[in-house]
């Protein structure tokens, strides 16, 4: 038993489903994530199964379309979101989907969030991996007020989840360190996006080694720790949109050689080639 690395479908934008499928599969990845978004393939299980069998690269998670950009998919009540997301990913047998914490406003749905969230991995047997966020933060980089977007709170750790998305770019924004929430959260883990950040208002997801995050760090805890053994899964889940399709058939394969280096040993030191960064801001950093 190994622990799967998959790549997400948000990970090949402005690429599509098959996109990443097709990449996955000429780069070796163990499986895919679907982000669920506007594209209609992410949304019907005929046609993700049908590029699962294609490309031979089994749907690993289905990331509920609980994102600000994807409001309206799925329909507009948020539990309405996440039910047709576990019947998506039960249709395609992946055993976990990855949802958002609500925000704020969605008061009715904050309130019963944590214990709809049990009742639902009870009945459907799915996991459904709560995942990290952070604070919102101006771009004002002298000020210290940051704006709690998320109820009952961005931050999983300590919230009775059953089940938890790790993401490291988001523990990044958020000022946390992401080793230290993945010995927090212990045998709750369950799926790890491996990515990277610098503290700041940006979401970066840079590829893992862009960062300061010890991406190395939480890998090889995570293999220390049973992370295979309770069906741990590590998607890499970066922003490519502004690299060339070389750039980003680099950084990807780089990445998964990152994962296995540190998951396995199975990797070569040599082979884990981190592209330098392609927006402005750390080039000059």
């Amino acid at each position: 038993m190994t622990v799967p690395v998959g790549l997400s479908t948000s990970s090949v934008y402005p690429g599509g489903a098959e996109a990443t499928f097709a990449l996955a599969a000429e780069l070796g990845y163990d499986g895919v994530e679907v982000m669920v978004w506007s594209e209609k393939a992410t949304q019907d299980a005929r046609v993700l199964e049908g590029l699962a069998r294609r490309y031979d690269q089994p749907v690993l998670a289905i990331h509920a379309p609980t994102l600000l950009l994807t409001r309206s998919v799925f329909g507009v009540d948020p539990w309405d979101k996440v039910d047709r997301s576990i019947e998506l990913a039960r249709a395609l047998g992946a055993p976990n989907v990855v949802l958002h914490p609500p925000f704020f406003w969605q008061t009715r749905y904050a309130r019963g969030f944590v214990r709809g969230v049990e009742r639902r991995e009870a009945i459907t047997g799915m996991h459904l991996c709560v995942e990290n966020m952070f604070t919102w933060r101006p771009r004002n980089a002298h000020s210290t007020r940051d704006f709690q977007a998320y109820s009952p709170t961005w931050d999983p750790v300590g919230q009775g989840y059953r089940s938890v998305t790790l993401d490291i770019s988001h523990a990044a924004t958020s000022g946390s360190d992401a080793l230290a929430m993945t010995r927090s959260l212990g045998p709750t883990l369950r799926h790890l996006h491996l990515t990277d950040g610098v503290p700041g208002f940006l979401d970066d997801h840079l590829l893992p080694g862009q960062g300061t995050q010890d991406c190395a760090g939480v890998l090889t805890y995570l293999a220390a720790t049973g992370f295979e053994e309770r069906g741990g899964q590590v998607v890499v889940e970066v922003n490519t949109r502004t690299m060339s399709p070389a750039q980003r058939r680099e950084g990807l394969a780089s990445a998964l050689a990152f994962a296995r280096e540190h998951l396995e040993g199975q990797g070569r030191t040599q082979d884990v080639h981190v592209p330098a960064p392609t927006r402005r801001r750390y080039n000059r950093a």
